[in-house]
């Protein structure tokens, strides 16, 4: 198995985005931060574990990927490939 996957490719199969050229145009425009560095390659790796922070139609979104996909599957598949770590409310 790849220790990694590109940026793009993770974007685009876990549902975050519709289009794989909307997530390279993302990644290039240097809006993307890995882990808290900015990647301004849509080739950037993303790894289990990776925490992705970028703002998306008006909302910053922070997410911790937990796998990689193979494939891009069903939204509900999709949804279990990260977590959100974006906090609507303040609760501990």
């Amino acid at each position: 198995m790849a220790e990694g996957l590109r940026l793009d490719k993770f974007l685009w199969f876990a549902r975050i985005v519709k289009t794989r050229a909307l997530a390279q145009e993302l990644a290039q425009n240097g809006r993307i931060r890995v882990s808290g560095r900015l990647v301004e390659r849509a080739s950037a790796p993303v790894k289990v574990g990776d925490v992705l922070s970028f703002a998306l139609r008006g909302t910053v979104r922070v997410l911790k990927v937990k796998a990689l996909p193979a494939r891009r599957g069903p939204p509900a598949e999709a949804r279990t490939l990260y977590s959100e770590l974006t906090s609507e409310a303040g609760h501990d």
